[in-house]
């Protein structure tokens, strides 16, 4: 699995461990993967994710709470939808990937990977920042 840098891998394993996440469960594996690349999602967690009963709090894109921006709202569609395939009026790949810079859209292109087990290498994880030659264990 590619990670953006240490930190993004940091904050990943932070999420799949708080919810437990089994380590087949590629749903919620490219869930977190996008939520933990973006320093915006991961600081705004909270109001994304249901750490007690382990689920997407969907309401976050409308009630306010989270005050996303354009592209954060993105990702967060994208990551619902390859958790349990929610949609809305903007859940289509033309406004998902319209407002992402290039971080955020190799972000959402391994999200999408990780979901179809594609993005899944063994039990190491790989940053896609090339004078970080380090390796974690996940």
């Amino acid at each position: 699995m590619q990670f953006l840098n240490k930190e993004h891998a940091v904050n990943f394993n932070e999420l799949i461990q708080k919810d437990n996440t089994h380590p087949r469960d590629t749903e919620r594996y490219s869930l977190f993967y996008i939520i933990a690349g973006n320093e915006d999602l991961f600081r705004k967690r909270k109001f994304l994710y249901d750490f007690e009963s382990n689920g997407i709090k969907a309401n976050c894109l409308d009630d306010g709470n989270a005050d996303l921006s354009s592209s954060a709202k993105a990702l967060v569609r994208l990551a619902f939808n390859l958790f349990n395939s929610y949609e809305d009026k903007y859940t289509t790949p033309i406004d998902i990937f319209y407002s992402l810079d290039d971080k955020n859209y190799s972000l959402a292109m391994n999200s999408i990977d990780i979901r179809f087990g594609r993005g899944i290498e063994s039990e190491k994880i790989c940053y896609m920042e090339q004078e970080n030659d380090e390796e974690l264990e996940i």
